[in-house]
């Protein structure tokens, strides 16, 4: 039996995409290899795997210890992927980004969510046999399809209108997220209905906050604003969605999407080099604002459109299962730890 340490603080802010990550993997390991697989969170006694799933400090020190075993680090994001996420002081932001980039040149190996990140690591001086592509998945069991009559009773339970087009659209609210657009969106179209679930994890620091705050204080009529709900709570919203609507304007592999793919949501996202590797063909992608809107009136129009862009989303939710990423993640450990 491997022991497997992890390390992460993913959880303590809601509504994070790493906190997912982390917590679905948990629970797949748990699942599948209970008898195969020793794993214990936040210890620091000896194993044969440590897992970094977040950059704490705490964390950079304890790497020093010859007790843990094979360090592998998990990349959730870069120096440049945190652009538009914080509001920090320069002198602050050039300090977290080297600090970044320090914890992992300090792994023995990396995992990235999204190939694309293998070159810019790379760039880092990182060695690219040291990197590992293992995508995101989500549980089916946690989010699933339902039933259309479900659907609107949901509507009714979250005093939503049953009969216009509604868009759902996942994160923290924050000038990356594409919520100006989103928001943008909801303006413009009076006869569809919008919902934004998210929060403002980070607080005041959150680049764009102020102006932000103002609308989801006073929003428009047809815009929402639920706040950070549970995750029990967020395969509801996936469903009673007629489209999900991320527009990011810089994303890894969001576990939003993923989570839509598995309720076989139609998904639009803003068409991003980044998908280009893990999710390809799987949404209707546009290239701004303007190509958002034309793309969901012409899905409110068109039934069969709509349908298609759901066929996709279910061919998603078959290829990033449960089954087919833990086989991948037990070779990965195994092949760490010398056990292949």
């Amino acid at each position: 039996m491997l022991n497997v340490h992890m390390y992460s603080s993913a959880t303590k802010v809601k509504g994070q995409g790493v906190g997912s990550a982390y917590t679905e993997l948990i629970k797949l390991l748990e699942k599948y290899y209970p008898e195969q697989l020793a794993i214990t969170i936040n210890e620091f006694s000896p194993a044969d795997i440590s897992h970094y799933h977040t950059i704490d400090l705490k964390f950079f020190f304890s790497t020093f210890s010859k007790r843990r075993g094979k360090k592998v680090g998990y990349v959730h994001f870069l120096p440049e992927t945190l652009e538009g996420s914080l509001k920090l002081p320069w002198i602050a932001r050039k300090v977290l980004y080297r600090y970044v980039i320090a914890f992992y040149k300090r792994m023995d190996a990396l995992v990235v969510v999204n190939p694309t990140f293998i070159p810019k690591l790379e760039a880092y001086g990182i060695a690219r046999e040291k990197i590992t592509y293992i995508p995101n998945f989500v549980s089916k069991k946690e989010f699933h399809p339902i039933a259309s009559e479900e659907k609107k009773q949901l509507r009714v339970k979250k005093k939503l209108p049953t009969a216009k087009f509604l868009i759902v659209g996942v994160g923290q609210i924050q000038e990356r997220k594409g919520v100006f657009d989103f928001i943008e969106l909801a303006k413009r179209n009076p006869e569809f209905e919008f919902v934004w679930v998210g929060g403002f994890s980070f607080g005041v620091i959150t680049d764009g906050y102020a102006e932000l705050k103002k609308v989801v204080d006073d929003p428009p009529e047809n815009l929402h604003f639920p706040g950070i709900v549970e995750r029990t709570e967020m395969c509801e919203y996936y469903n009673l969605a007629d489209v999900f609507l991320l527009p990011s304007y810089n994303e890894l592999f969001p576990m939003s999407v993923l989570e839509a793919f598995s309720c076989e949501t139609p998904v639009v996202l803003r068409e991003l080099e980044l998908y280009e590797g893990v999710i390809a063909g799987y949404y209707a992608g546009c290239a701004d604002i303007d190509e958002m809107e034309k793309k969901l009136k012409e899905l409110a129009k068109d039934p069969a459109v709509l349908a298609k862009l759901r066929e996709r989303a279910k061919a998603a939710a078959k290829f990033y299962s449960e089954d087919r990423l833990a086989l991948i993640w037990l070779d990965y450990y195994k092949k760490q730890a010398g056990k292949v």
